[in-house]
């Protein structure tokens, strides 16, 4: 099978400093295998190209919906040897969140789980997807099915899991940002405390935001361009502006999985897949 098409968007300036590094951040994939897939080699091949360190980040948001999460994890669970670059950092979504929760039980697993498996949010198909790898039937994920159907690498990789990346000037994160808290506060908050982690849930309050984040520039994913355009009134959500720079291309639901390369003060977008229209709703995240 031919590779997907990667569109890849004229330089763009933009404030970052990063530190010298060079920077591929990507965002929601959502079981889209085949479009991470052709998007990674084109990042292969521009890191390539770039000096100095270069750097991947996954904005989170790997799992759910899509035809396979499991081929999507088992790429994002690869060395940096695989990727062709220097370090990887494996940010947490609110769709990891949901299903970490769920298996590792506590107050909110009940919570999640309900959310997490529900046809919105698209977990039932990973937990489908699971139970045929593990070659047994399963109404629940646990920790047993997550070993015999992900294996330990990808295991371990979800377990290290990060809320966020701060390079420079930058904050690397899955949702956003809340200006009116303080910034290294809210990004502690622990996923163990599930939407109240609103670093990996923030829409609102974030991209309607006009006045900056105190010089911090947010590189995040979490909200489609549908409902990105409905809350911030942007016609093409993946340009910089208001101190934010958002790489969900809606993925399952559109046909595009969408990254950056990110330069000191400037960036490009890259986009893999061939958009389509999904009449899912418009208010998944």
């Amino acid at each position: 099978m031919s590779a997907l098409p990667v569109e890849i968007s004229e330089w763009k300036p933009a404030p970052f400093d990063l530190k010298g590094e060079t920077v591929f951040a990507i965002g929601d994939v959502h079981g889209c295998a085949a479009e991470l897939r052709a998007l990674l080699a084109t990042i292969a091949r521009l890191a390539g190209e770039a000096d100095g360190r270069r750097r991947l980040i996954y904005l989170g948001d790997m799992i759910n919906r899509g035809p396979d999460s499991i081929g999507v994890l088992e790429q994002w669970a690869g060395s940096e040897e695989a990727h062709g670059v220097d370090h990887v950092d494996r940010l947490m979504g609110n769709h990891e969140i949901m299903m970490m929760l769920t298996v590792v039980g506590g107050p909110h697993a009940h919570k999640a789980e309900t959310m997490w498996l529900s046809k919105r949010m698209g977990g039932h198909i990973l937990l489908d997807q699971m139970a045929a790898r593990a070659g047994r039937p399963a109404a629940h994920a646990d920790q047993g099915l997550l070993h015999d159907a992900l294996g330990e690498a990808v295991v371990h990789r979800l377990q290290g899991m990060r809320s966020h990346v701060r390079l420079g000037n930058t904050v690397f994160v899955h949702g956003g940002l809340d200006p009116h808290a303080e910034v290294e506060e809210f990004l502690a908050r622990p996923w163990l405390i599930f939407t109240e982690a609103r670093w990996a849930w923030i829409n609102h309050g974030f991209l309607d935001w006009k006045q900056g984040f105190g010089g911090t520039l947010v590189v995040h994913g979490h909200t489609p361009p549908d409902k990105h355009k409905a809350i911030s009134g942007m016609d093409d959500t993946h340009l910089f502006e208001g101190d934010r720079l958002c790489l969900d291309g809606g993925s399952a639901r559109t046909g595009i999985v969408a990254a950056a390369e990110i330069r000191q003060g400037r960036y490009r977008i890259l986009k893999a897949g061939i958009a389509f229209e999904n009449p899912a709703s418009s208010d998944a995240e």
